[in-house]
C-alpha cells in the first residue's frame, strides 16, 4: 500500500462490499481494514479484499493507525454516534453511507466537529454520478433545457415484511426511517439539484403493506423557491419487486425523464433525442450503479489535488432538511415551509435499547437501496 488515502470500512453488509470493490479499482486509495459485529460477515471481507477483519473498530483504529478515512456504513440511526466518536476521538476523516445523518441538527454538528479538527465529511449520494443524472444536469446548467416548471419524482420498490425483520433496526424511526428515508432520500437529493431549493412540501405518510412503525408509502405536493412545482411519490408497498425509480423535469425548452430501477436510464431528452442511448446504463443485478468509484476518484482528488469534494456541507444540510420537512408536514398536517423546519419530531428520535445493539463494535447494514 502506497497512498496517502487509506480506508477502513465499519459495517460488512452489502454495501460495504460495493465499496471495497471501488476502492481496490482505483490507484490512489487502499483499503486496509474491515469491522463488523458479526465477525464471519468481516471474515468474508477480509478474505475476499486480502485485508484484517475486526470485531471492534477501536481495535481496528488502534492497530491501524495509518488509517487515515473510515466509511461508515452501520445503521442509519448510529451513523452519528459512530461519525462524532472517530472524528473526536481518533481524528480520522469519514465517508458516510446515505442518508448521512437522519436530522439537520446531527449533519450541522458532525461538520463543525469535523471542521473543528481539520477532518473533512464525504457524504455519499452516489446517484449523482448515473451518466443519465450527469446529462440532465448538463442540460440545465448549460441552460438546454431551460427554467424548470414541473418535476415528479416516482419510487416504486418492494420491501416485504421478511426485510424488516431481518434486523432490529429495520422498519424503526430511531435507527432507519421508512421509504422516504431509507430509499427516497437519492431522489430527495437529485430532486434538490435539479430543481433547486425547495420553498415548501405537504407530504402524508401511511403504513399499508407491513407491520413497522415508519411509512411505506408517501405522497407529496413540493412549491420551489424558483416557483415551479412537484410531485413526489415514495412506496416500499409495491409487489411483488421493484418497479421504477424516475424522475422527470417539464422545462422551459422541453422535457427531461429519468428511470430505470434506479434513475439509470435517460428515456427521454427532448433537446437531444440521441443522448437517450448514450447517457443510459444498465444496473440490473446492481442497483447500486457505478457511483462508488467515481465518489473515491473524487476523494482522491480532494486530497491530491485540493478539488473540493462535489457534495459541500450545504448540500448534505438541504437534502437533510428538506426530509426532515416532509415528516414535519406529516406531523403537522400541513405545509411545511422548509426554511422554518428542524427536526422531526419522530424521525431519529433517541432509543437507548437500539442503540446499545450497535455500540462499541458496529453492525452490518446488509441491505438493498
Amino acid at each position: 500500500m502506497n497512498s496517502d488515502v487509506k480506508v477502513a470500512l465499519i459495517g460488512c453488509g452489502r454495501i460495504s462490499g460495493h465499496h471495497a470493490r471501488s476502492i481496490i479499482s482505483l490507484v490512489g486509495v487502499d483499503l486496509v481494514a474491515v469491522c463488523d459485529l458479526d465477525l464471519e460477515k468481516a471474515r468474508a471481507y477480509s478474505d475476499e479484499f486480502g485485508v484484517n477483519a475486526y470485531q471492534s473498530y477501536h481495535q481496528m483504529l488502534n492497530e491501524h493507525p495509518e488509517i487515515n478515512i473510515v466509511s461508515i456504513a452501520t445503521p442509519s440511526g448510529m451513523h452519528y454516534e459512530h461519525a462524532l466518536e472517530i472524528i473526536t476521538r481518533y481524528k480520522k476523516h469519514v465517508i458516510v453511507e446515505k442518508p448521512t445523518f437522519i436530522k439537520p441538527s446531527q449533519v450541522r454538528e458532525i461538520y463543525s466537529k469535523a471542521a473543528e479538527f481539520g477532518l473533512k465529511v464525504f457524504a455519499v449520494f452516489q446517484n449523482r454520478y448515473n451518466k443519465a443524472v450527469t446529462r440532465v444536469l448538463q442540460g440545465l446548467s448549460d441552460n438546454e433545457l431551460g427554467s424548470v416548471r414541473t418535476l415528479a419524482v416516482r419510487v416504486r420498490w418492494c420491501r416485504p415484511q421478511r426485510y424488516y425483520d431481518l434486523a432490529a433496526w429495520r422498519g424503526t424511526f430511531a435507527m432507519d426511517g421508512g421509504c422516504l428515508t431509507n430509499q427516497g432520500i437519492h431522489h430527495i437529493d437529485l430532486m434538490r439539484k435539479m430543481g433547486g431549493e425547495v420553498k415548501r412540501v405537504l407530504s402524508i405518510h401511511r403504513t399499508l403493506g407491513v407491520d413497522i412503525e415508519v411509512e411505506d408509502i408517501v405522497t407529496a405536493l413540493i412549491e420551489f423557491e424558483s416557483g415551479a412545482i412537484g410531485t413526489l411519490e415514495v412506496t416500499t408497498a409495491a409487489r411483488p419487486h421493484d418497479y421504477e425509480a424516475s424522475l422527470s423535469l417539464v422545462c422551459e425548452n422541453g422535457l427531461a425523464q429519468l428511470g430505470g430501477i434506479a434513475v439509470n436510464e435517460l428515456q427521454i431528452y427532448s433537446p437531444d433525442p440521441e443522448a437517450c442511448e448514450n447517457f443510459s446504463e444498465d444496473f440490473s443485478g446492481n442497483v447500486y450503479g457505478n457511483g462508488h468509484a467515481k465518489m473515491y476518484g473524487d476523494i482522491i482528488k480532494c486530497f491530491s489535488d485540493g478539488i473540493e469534494y462535489p457534495v459541500t456541507m450545504m448540500d448534505t444540510l438541504g437534502t437533510i432538511q428538506l426530509l426532515n420537512s416532509f415528516y414535519l408536514s406529516d406531523e403537522s398536517k400541513d405545509w411545511q415551509l422548509i426554511a422554518k423546519g428542524g427536526d422531526s419530531n419522530r424521525l431519529g428520535r433517541f432509543d437507548e435499547g437500539l442503540a446499545q445493539l450497535y455500540r462499541t463494535h458496529v453492525i452490518t447494514k446488509d441491505i438493498i437501496d
